[in-house]
């Protein structure tokens, strides 16, 4: 078995010689910049990880993982656009380095790249990688329209939140584990298993990123604590208040979020404390719990011994922000 510090040293050599800077520059410098911000690349590690355990050789999944990492980039390229947002993981966003207009065009040749790496892999094995890839894709742009249908749908339930994060971030992490599961040729059952597995994962991940935006510590989660609550995202936290809130506490809560007159960091300070008064911090991590135990469940269901899943385990608690 490969360890996960040997998994992400592949990843890092292959986007280090991978070459984005072709012509005409302006089209494929912004999508180096974007590659080359970085960021965990976990979905990438899933995908080699899933492979390694099922017994596959992991270099036959090297290309497919980067382009799901290419993807996600696009994804994450274009969702900096309809949010307006300045920074990605601490740099300017490409359309405030370059324009709207060059982030559009090299956020949709990023897709292009991104449909030629997954495609170079196994010719038997093609029809279900584009199948799996594209039921994906597919299920992220669903999962983004819901999320920006939030923006103006007053009633937003716990249901149709989580029916949003399943498809705008579980499915991917699920689609790498499964994507590494027919790689390595594993069962169709065994296949469907771990990516359920990479749904209840994704759902976790998505909810401890909700917890952090409140909760987390500046240093440590690497942007402004309270950005969801300045921009009245519908959030886990943000519904679960709404559904507990009750009489002065409800009055409260609804008037930091509509009177545009309170400062942010007011705002922030007041809706922070409301949560806690709900607990709602208790109950988001209670939440995570319930994912990350339901995926646990589904690994011990799979026919590994523990020595083989260690790495995927040691990750899966990294991406929640656990101890080993």
């Amino acid at each position: 078995m490969h360890s996960l510090k040997s998994l992400h040293k592949r990843i890092s050599d292959a986007f280090s010689n991978a070459r984005f800077n072709e012509a005409p520059l302006q089209l494929y410098q912004p999508i180096a910049y974007t590659l080359d911000l970085g960021g965990k690349r976990l979905r990438p590690l899933l995908v080699l990880m899933s492979c390694d355990i099922f017994g596959g050789e992991i270099e036959n999944a090297v290309y497919p993982a980067m382009g799901v990492e290419i993807f996600h980039n696009f994804t994450l390229l274009h969702d900096d656009i309809m949010d307006n947002a300045p920074l990605r993981r601490g740099n300017k966003t490409v359309h405030h380095k370059w324009d709207t207009n060059t982030a559009i065009l090299s956020g949709d040749t990023m897709f292009v790249i991104a449909y030629e790496y997954v495609a170079k892999t196994n010719p038997q094995l093609l029809p279900q990688v584009l199948d799996l890839f594209n039921d994906t894709a597919r299920k992220v742009c669903e999962g983004q329209q819901y999320d920006m249908n939030f923006e103006t749908q007053a009633d937003v339930s716990i249901a149709d939140y989580m029916t949003m994060i399943r498809l705008k971030t579980a499915v991917l992490i699920a689609c790498s584990l499964k994507l590494g599961a027919i790689l390595a040729n594993a069962g169709q059952d065994d296949a469907e298993k771990i990516y359920d597995l990479g749904i209840e994962l994704g759902l976790a991940f998505q909810l401890q990123d909700d917890f952090l935006d409140a909760f987390g510590d500046t240093s440590k989660f690497g942007k402004a604590i309270g950005g969801d609550i300045a921009t009245n995202k519908k959030t886990f936290l943000y519904i679960k208040a709404f559904e507990l809130a009750k009489g002065e506490t409800l009055s409260r809560l609804t008037n930091y979020y509509l009177d545009k007159q309170i400062g942010i960091p007011q705002k922030t300070q007041g809706i922070l404390a409301i949560y806690r008064e709900l607990k709602i911090d208790e109950i988001t991590r209670n939440e995570i719990e319930i994912h990350h135990l339901k995926a646990m469940e589904i690994l011990n269901t799979l026919p590994f011994k523990p020595a083989m899943t260690r790495e995927l385990v040691q990750l899966m608690h990294e991406m929640l922000g656990r101890e080993r």
